[in-house]
C-alpha cells in the first residue's frame, strides 16, 4: 500500500500540495501564500505590488486571473493525479489597487471521469468580491505522490 493510500482526503489534499508548490516558481514569485487547502477546495492569498498596477493605476486583471488560476490548480490537484486547466473564464467586479490584499477561494462543483468544474472566488481584505471564475479541469497522466510504496 502506498503513502497516499494510507492519508485521509485532507492529508492527501496537503501532501498534493506541498509536491506541487516546490515547482510552482510563478505562484511563488508572485508572493502567493497557500492559505488552506483541502480535497476539492484551495485559498491562495497576495498582496498587490506596485509593479502590478495597470496603465489606469489598478491592478492588472492578469495578477487576479493568476490568482484565481492558482487556487484552481492547487484544488483540482487534490487527489493525487495531475490535472490542468481545460477552460477557463473570468468575470471582473471591481478593482484592486497597490496594499491590497487579495484571497482566491476556490470550490469543487463536479468531478466526473477527467473532467472537473471548479468556482474561484476573488476578494479583497474588506471582504469585497472582486471577480468570480470558472475552471474546468482535465486530469492527465502521473501523479504527486508515489503510486507504489
Amino acid at each position: 500500500m502506498s503513502a497516499a493510500e494510507t492519508m485521509s482526503p485532507d492529508q492527501l489534499a496537503r501532501a498534493c500540495a506541498d509536491a506541487m508548490w516546490t515547482d510552482d516558481r510563478a505562484t511563488q514569485r508572485l508572493g502567493m501564500q497557500i492559505d488552506n487547502v483541502a480535497a476539492g477546495t484551495a485559498t491562495l492569498s497576495m498582496t498587490i505590488t506596485a509593479e502590478m498596477a495597470n496603465g489606469h493605476g489598478m491592478c492588472h486583471g492578469g495578477y487576479i486571473f493568476t490568482l484565481a488560476d492558482s487556487a484552481f490548480a492547487f484544488a483540482c490537484n487534490t487527489y493525487n493525479q495531475r490535472t490542468v486547466a481545460q477552460h477557463c473564464t473570468v468575470t471582473f467586479i471591481a478593482s484592486a489597487f497597490e496594499g491590497d490584499r487579495l484571497t482566491a477561494m476556490a470550490r469543487e462543483v463536479s468531478r466526473r471521469g477527467r473532467g472537473g468544474i471548479y468556482d474561484i472566488t476573488v476578494m479583497n481584505q474588506k471582504g469585497e468580491t472582486l471577480a468570480e471564475f470558472r475552471g474546468h479541469s482535465r486530469t492527465i497522466k502521473g501523479t504527486h505522490l508515489p503510486e507504489q510504496s
